[in-house]
């Protein structure tokens, strides 16, 4: 048995090894072409990003021609340095660092030398590049924004980083990704198929022709065209509502968890960060740490949601029982709820049902439906954590899962927290009282304001927010279309929705604010706000919040604005959001005195109180940048036309800052 054993798993193995090589060298002849990688040269046909549509169609985000200067470093010899510097407007050290970058890499493989060149750049080089021995020209195409608004919905494309390289190997030196916003989470998508040639050259490094006939050739395949939830015209009037306001507003249509408009502000013009300013523009932006022009306020800011939250305390309180909508307490301009501590209210007082607590803002009312449902049992935690489950359902305190790449989770605190901070000490529902009217250790996101907004306009239930509404040849997530339930029963909605309805009426705290025609239910919110200024606990004006959806029945719209510093509820949240609401119902303004304060209002000079002495801001630096390019630019334009326009700065399209 050994005798015959032996040699035949020689000869299994010796046949195993020859079908392999076999296989290898005359089957398949890749190995080949990767041992041949020296007489055959590798050259990309980029393919066009996928266009970007907003929900009606209109075009958002298309592409323009930009040119890549490629450098193979063992093959630049005997070049004129100052020339080449002098056509591309750099300087010889920028060179060199350029150069050694690309060595560093590798001296035999192409690298990006200089990057995204424009049509007038492309042509003066292209006419003199046979001079230049080791630089090619790489045509490729980056986006053409074509509006002013939606950066942060957008995001923008950057080249791919050596960690990005490692990490996938899709991506070679000089490639683009997309980086925050749709860009970076559909990047997939957006991004296509490369075409790939291989050309077959001589000893001299002549293109002698397609190696093996085209065999290993691939054809590039434009990335797929999508189609956002965002209404273009109502996103950048929402972006000029906010203009010298720093904040967040987001609308979402109920029925079906699209976002609507996600503004954050101060916000800049998506074409910033394209072409060769790209870099200088992005550190500029970058480094503004009090306006954070690149922060998304309506999805990363966490803030106290202030009055608004009360609509879920009532819910709760509702759903287990401790009061119902004929439930009274007395008002007495406040509320006691310890030795020396009183909660001031500004309701008319007396005795106060839910439907006047909600319309006229009642905090003894809601305070004291708090007390009762934390200390409904004798275990304070567990009503505490009986109630943040039932805030947990409406998709707060936790990342929501929607299609961008940012996000906070909020807080809802349970009783590990209390638990831990007031160790050994006996607490109840007055302990944390606050909590019950937004004001405790409850913090949402401008994005989930809106969605609790959207939940309470479908009477229980909502679909996790999100951006994308159609990939062409593709489909949406599924999760997208499924119904998320809350713990709060249909039959409590009713009594709530009708006290938010009632605010916009006589005695309501967002009286006036009504638009004619349209059946409006919303909540106005003030939030304290305090920041450490040199290293003292500062208070600072009170931020103004609104909530509402609309119309009353069969509900289009849910929104939610966040004003920093905006004093209260009603004074600048409350007309935007009105505003807002007309503007997509209708399509017009009726409220033109709203639409005029709005406008032209502003609370720079309490964002001034922020600002270090010496601070200038991104925008105003930009802007004027912006002006200095397009002169440039035309100057240049004129000079090869043979003519000399006038430019006037003030016709020049102005960042809103």
């Amino acid at each position: 048995m050994r005798k015959v054993l032996l040699p035949s798993l020689v000869i299994i193995t010796a046949a195993l090894l020859l079908i392999r090589i076999f296989y290898l060298q005359i089957i398949d002849d890749s190995f080949k072409l990767k041992s041949e990688n020296n007489a055959i040269k590798i050259k990309y046909d980029y393919p066009e990003r996928g266009y970007v549509y907003d929900r009606n169609g209109k075009l958002l985000i298309a592409n323009q021609p930009s040119y890549d200067i490629m450098v193979v470093p063992r093959e630049v010899k005997n070049i004129d340095t100052l020339e080449f510097c002098r056509l591309l407007d750099i300087d010889k050290a920028f060179f060199i660092k350029r150069l050694e970058k690309a060595r560093v890499y590798s001296p035999m493989l192409p690298s990006v030398f200089l990057p995204q060149l424009n049509k007038l750049e492309y042509a003066a080089f292209q006419e003199k590049i046979r001079k230049f021995n080791g630089f090619y020209i790489q045509k490729r195409s980056i986006r053409d924004y074509q509006v002013s608004y939606g950066a942060n919905v957008f995001g923008f494309i950057t080249q791919v980083n050596e960690a990005i390289i490692k990490s996938n190997p899709v991506y070679k030196p000089g490639d683009v990704i997309g980086q925050l916003g749709i860009e970076q989470s559909y990047e997939e998508v957006l991004r296509g198929q490369k075409g790939v040639k291989h050309i077959l050259r001589d000893k001299f490094n002549r293109e002698i022709g397609s190696y093996k006939e085209g065999k290993y050739d691939t054809i590039a395949k434009q990335g797929s065209d999508i189609t956002l939830t965002i209404d273009g015209d109502l996103q950048e009037y929402g972006e000029l509502l906010m203009t010298n306001k720093w904040g967040g507003i987001v609308a979402i249509e109920p029925k079906t968890g699209e976002i609507l408009a996600l503004v954050t502000s101060p916000n800049y013009d998506p074409a910033l960060l394209v072409g060769r300013q790209r870099s200088k523009n992005y550190n500029t932006l970058y480094r503004d740490s009090i306006a954070k022009p690149l922060y998304d306020r309506g999805l990363l800011a966490q803030y106290t949601p202030g009055s608004p939250f009360k609509i879920l305390t009532g819910l709760v309180a509702l759903q287990e029982g401790v009061i119902s909508d004929s439930t009274r307490f007395v008002c007495s301009h406040g509320f006691s709820y310890a030795r020396g501590r009183f909660m001031r209210c500004h309701c008319s007082g007396g005795p106060v049902q839910l439907h006047r607590a909600i319309y006229e803002s009642c905090n003894t009312f809601f305070s004291s439906s708090y007390i009762r449902l934390i200390n409904k049992y004798n275990d304070h935690g567990y009503g505490v954590d009986l109630w943040a489950k039932h805030l947990r359902s409406f998709g707060l305190g936790d990342f929501m899962g929607y299609d961008l790449p940012i996000g906070v989770r909020g807080n809802i605190p349970t009783s590990k927290i209390y638990n831990r901070t007031y160790a050994g000490w006996k607490w109840d529902g007055k302990t944390i009282v606050s909590n019950a009217i937004g004001q405790g250790e409850v913090l949402m996101s401008p994005l989930q304001l809106a969605n609790f907004m959207a939940t309470i306009a479908n009477r229980g239930y909502y679909y996790t927010p999100h951006i994308i509404k159609k990939i062409k040849g593709g489909s949406i997530d599924p999760k997208f279309r499924e119904k998320h339930q809350t713990t709060i029963d249909r039959k409590y909605f009713d009594p709530i929705i009708e006290g938010m309805h009632a605010v916009y009426g006589p005695g309501g705290t967002a009286s006036g604010l009504g638009v004619e025609g349209i059946e409006i239910c919303g909540k106005t919110g003030t939030a304290e706000n305090f920041m450490v200024i040199n290293g003292k606990r500062t208070k600072l004006q009170d931020h103004s919040i609104f909530v509402a959806f609309a119309p009353k029945d069969n509900p289009k719209i849910a929104i939610a604005v966040f004003v920093e510093n905006g004093y209260w509820g009603k004074r600048w949240a409350g007309p935007i959001a009105t505003l807002m609401i007309e503007k997509y119902l209708k399509g017009k303004i009726t409220r033109a005195d709203f639409e005029k304060r709005m406008l032209q209002g502003s609370l720079q000079d309490q964002y001034q109180k922020l600002y270090p002495k010496k601070h200038q801001d991104s925008i105003g630096i930009l802007n004027a940048r912006v002006k200095d390019s397009l002169f440039k630019v035309k100057k240049r334009q004129d000079s090869i036309a043979g003519k000399k326009p006038e430019v006037k700065p003030d016709t020049l399209r102005k960042t809103v800052p």
